[in-house]
């Protein structure tokens, strides 16, 4: 349900206007002056302000201002009984969606807030889903280690080399990956994750490489797989560890040959791509127990980075909340919160074995749970291993 602050220093306006919002289903707050409008759209999170801009301690241009230098997401209505152009065009200059005279009228107020909802809903959405095309690539951190990793890329992500990725789940193997193909010469084509864990060893050869028509009972059309489909880009293949043995040898031939054959077909199709692979697994020990193919490995490897859990670079953990505060916010479509020096030292003083994934949802918690800053206590109550 959309919400809905009224910020009015005149009573009988606030109830009028409760009175009708409500009436349209909307959950509506009110805050009698500009100081209490202000805190609470830094302390939650609202789709529309109706804001009155002549009020005391803190008038409505002011609150306006301040709200959106703070990164308030909320559409603000300004409201007044003694407006001119000028302030209406100043307001929208400020960032306000539009202006209202008052008395308001009903019908042009739930027009112009249906249409303000909708732009409220369209700046959500756009943020978030460019946050998730973004986002994935950042990798966060100054330690020693993960300015060994940001080294590496750098030298290796222009070049044809493949690389494997190793490190622990939830480190941000796929954070390296996706670096190495943003900054290689294939950015412009696909990158095309295959995670090998999650695919039945049965399966996996027509993920990989596609099948035919009738190849199978359900194979009722032919289907392209992912080797066609990162043809020109980079295939990832994460957790490669998993991957069944006759599947390692026809992942091996298609390095070999850059070629690949549908399943049920005789045909042999060339493909172009660079092949980055990841694991949580010691490949060595899993070689010395015949479990991957040793000829893989030295084709996969060709340059090895490792990713260091968060136990070993916990100096990055304040870089890392911070951004996750940021990201939380945006999601939330509120201001981010704050959060108390005291609290990062204990959630530096943590033991991470989820690495960078727990840490993210330990501080998505901790946003939930606590109040408009996060403190020590907060931490010891919801960060409990």
């Amino acid at each position: 349900m959309p919400r809905i602050l009224i910020i009015d220093d005149e009573k009988s306006i606030r109830f009028t206007l409760r009175e009708i919002l409500e009436y349209e289903k909307y959950e509506v707050d009110e805050a009698q002056d500009g100081e209490e409008g202000l805190r609470k759209l830094t302390e939650q999170s609202y789709n529309v302000a109706l804001c009155d801009i002549k009020m005391p301690k803190m008038d409505g241009v002011e609150v306006l201002t301040r709200a959106k230098e703070q990164g308030v997401e909320a559409q603000f209505i300004m409201i007044s009984a003694h407006g001119t152009i000028e302030t209406a065009v100043e307001c929208t200059k400020k960032g306000a969606y539009d202006f209202i005279s008052k008395p308001p009228d009903l019908n042009r107020l739930l027009v112009t807030l249906r249409n303000a909802l909708d732009k409220s809903t369209l700046v959500t959405e756009t943020k978030v889903l460019r946050r998730k095309v973004t986002k994935g690539s950042e990798i966060i951190g100054e330690s020693e280690g993960i300015r060994r990793v940001k080294e590496t890329i750098g030298k290796v992500a222009p070049t044809e080399a493949r690389v494997l990725i190793t490190g622990p789940n939830g480190a941000g193997k796929e954070l390296v990956a996706r670096q190495l193909h943003e900054q290689s010469n294939r950015a412009a084509m696909p990158l095309v994750e295959v995670n090998c864990a999650a695919i039945p060893s049965e399966l996996i050869e027509s993920e990989l490489f596609g099948y035919e028509k009738g190849a199978f009972t359900s194979a009722v059309k032919q289907r392209i797989g992912r080797f066609e489909q990162a043809d020109g880009g980079t295939l990832f293949l994460d957790e490669i560890g998993d991957m069944s043995l006759s599947a390692q040898a026809k992942v091996l031939r298609a390095l070999q040959e850059n070629k690949i054959t549908r399943v049920g077909g005789d045909k042999e199709i060339k493909v172009n791509l660079r092949v980055i692979a990841a694991t949580n697994k010691d490949l060595r020990k899993e070689i010395a127990e015949n479990r991957f193919r040793e000829d893989l490995y030295h084709r996969l490897s060709v340059i090895l980075i490792h990713v260091p859990p968060l136990d070993e670079r916990k100096d990055d953990i304040p870089l890392l909340v911070e951004k996750f505060l940021q990201d939380i916010a945006e999601d939330y479509g509120s201001a981010a919160k704050k959060i108390a020096s005291e609290a990062v030292r204990h959630l530096q003083s943590l033991s991470w074995s989820g690495n960078i994934r727990e840490l993210r949802n330990v501080v998505e918690r901790l946003v939930i749970m606590s109040g408009p800053e996060i403190t020590e206590s907060d931490v010891r109550a919801y960060a409990a291993k």
